[in-house]
């Protein structure tokens, strides 16, 4: 997994609440048996019309989002079924993070794909809604606007003539496992040392 430190890139912003995996990629995707492929397919019934051209409607298609990295959208992200391909095809198509508030009750981002977006090195970023809003606002202004986010610092910051920068939380573990580009295979071969002494010590006929 790569390591996720500081990293600088285009924002786009996607203003749709509530957006659930079915619509980040639709299941007939999911037959596939591998793990890639899946970026060419992200929102894909919004993204494209039926000829399969470009939807000019579509919010990530307008030229000034071309090759954006980081994703601002809106509250409860990646709700719906609990399909990891959703987290497979936002890395696949070129995002590093996505942003997006908590209101109220309401979550950031669904349990289950903010735990599939740890697992594969996906930054979920949590702001207050008046803090997305005013990244939307300032990325209408300011056409191909970019951001630096800082995970050791737990930063966002908005490259304008006058930087503004945003404070985030985020699980100390997830932190770390983040920052050295840990999966959970990786976290496990950390440990290969201590798991190899105990294998060569371990006799399975000991305790019969």
């Amino acid at each position: 997994m790569e390591a996720f430190k500081s990293y600088r890139g285009k924002l786009a912003t996607l203003n749709r609440a509530n957006v659930d995996t079915d619509q980040i990629i639709p299941k007939q995707f999911l037959k596939s048996i591998f793990r890639t492929g899946y970026g060419e397919n992200l929102f894909f019934d919004w993204r494209y019309l039926p000829d399969k051209k470009d939807n000019p409607e579509f919010e990530l298609n307008q030229s000034r989002f071309r090759k954006a990295s980081i994703l601002v959208t809106r509250n409860n992200f990646g709700c719906g079924s609990s399909r990891e391909h959703a987290v497979w095809a936002v890395k696949q198509y070129g995002f590093r993070a996505v942003i997006a508030p908590r209101m109220g009750d309401i979550p950031a981002f669904a349990d289950i794909f903010h735990n599939n977006s740890v697992k594969n090195g996906l930054l979920n970023i949590e702001l207050s809604e008046a803090e997305v809003e005013e990244i939307f606002q300032m990325s209408e202004r300011f056409h191909d606007l970019e951001a630096t986010i800082n995970l050791d610092e737990q930063r966002v910051t908005l490259h304008l003539e006058e930087e503004i920068s945003f404070h985030f939380d985020i699980d100390p573990v997830v932190k770390d496992h983040l920052i050295q580009g840990l999966d959970d295979i990786g976290q496990t071969l950390s440990h290969e040392k201590t798991i190899g002494v105990f294998e060569s010590n371990y006799n399975p006929q000991k305790f019969w």
